[in-house]
């Protein structure tokens, strides 16, 4: 028969191994959530790029590309149904070994909003735009890097003579 000491102790016993037991499930479960659901070969350009000198091209030629679209928005994209449109982000899906580009869009979103007079209500109507840039197959990052830099990036011609990332915009919004 077990004394009351030796039930202390094995009860002491099952709570630590069930707490081992639940700990070592935890990190289990937080270890496999921590991996991607897929590593698959392409990778955002913001992850690809490498060294100072990409680096500072990739971020300086999408800061650009913002400037450059806020410049004409008012004269030709942001007048008519939707005055109020924001270029928001330019993103490009590279291969991770060869540097070749999947696919680069760049997203917008719009809205229009106006005064209910009877009510004081604000009514907005939204829209958004995934616009594809105009890249030749095989592109590599390294290649639009090199077309666009010391130019303006919105109008400077794409490796493979398919046209700007302007040219993109006109054909998406």
């Amino acid at each position: 028969m077990a004394t009351p000491r030796s039930m202390r102790f094995s009860g002491r016993l099952a709570a630590a191994a069930c707490g081992a037991i639940l700990l070592a499930s935890t990190l289990q479960i937080a270890a496999a959530a921590a991996k991607p659901a897929y590593a698959g070969p392409y990778v955002d350009a913001s992850a690809y790029i490498h060294g100072e000198d990409q680096i500072n091209a990739w971020y300086g030629m999408t800061w650009q590309l913002k400037r450059d679209f806020d410049d004409i928005c008012g004269d030709t994209f942001c007048e008519g149904e939707y005055t109020n449109t924001e270029a928001l982000r330019f993103s490009c899906s590279v291969h991770r070994t060869s540097g070749r580009i999947g696919m680069c869009l760049w997203v917008f979103a719009a809205s229009d909003e106006r005064i209910e007079p009877s009510t004081g209500k604000v009514v907005a109507q939204t829209q958004a735009w995934h616009c594809r840039t105009p890249l030749a197959p095989g592109t590599t990052l390294e290649e639009l890097l090199a077309a666009v830099q010391g130019r303006s990036p919105l109008y400077a011609p794409l490796p493979g003579g398919r046209g700007s990332i302007f040219d993109g915009l006109v054909d998406c919004l």
